[in-house]
């Protein structure tokens, strides 16, 4: 017996825009408390550094310049509790369009949701809730911007995480 295709039934709901897309990221993420450090501070010179520079942001004021370089990315070293807290500000990022030399945003998110598979530490610490409005993003991301799915070469990652 085939599992049932939820993205290809979720697709068949309403369209959405990127501000109710957004409104239903913050609906699900929006209650997560912001943590007194978002990495193990303590561990390297690294994590201390990417530790200053989110406890210097939040949801509104974080950039892609801060966390678009995949060399040099402090969501790769984020607690749990840090992602869940930058979800929001993570996915209002996928939706801008491409303004930064490291390119567009969503292949780079792609990566941490997707990272070991469904031992995802952040998909294990989220709700079901918080899951479903992730899968609208990555469905709505899919819907509106094929091209740039196409162009950064993400389609089967995309399907991937969808699935996970």
């Amino acid at each position: 017996m085939m599992s049932p295709d939820f993205g290809s039934a979720a697709k068949l709901l309403a369209p959405m825009n990127d501000v109710d897309v957004l409104s239903k990221i913050i609906d699900a993420f929006g209650g997560s408390p912001r943590p007194d450090h978002f990495t193990n501070y303590r561990h390297c010179c690294e994590c201390a550094e990417h530790d200053e520079l989110l406890r210097g942001r939040d949801i509104d004021t974080l950039t892609v310049e801060d966390v678009g370089n995949p060399g040099w990315d402090p969501i790769c070293f984020v607690t749990e509790e840090g992602f869940t807290y930058f979800i929001p500000a993570l996915c209002r990022l996928a939706l801008e369009s491409v303004k930064s030399p490291s390119g567009w945003y969503p292949p780079q998110l792609l990566f941490h949701l997707n990272y070991q598979g469904k031992e995802n530490k952040h998909l294990l610490a989220a709700s079901a809730a918080q899951r479903d409005a992730v899968v609208q993003l990555l469905i709505h991301i899919e819907d509106t911007r094929d091209e740039l799915v196409r162009e950064y070469g993400v389609e089967e990652e995309l399907e991937l995480t969808i699935g996970l």
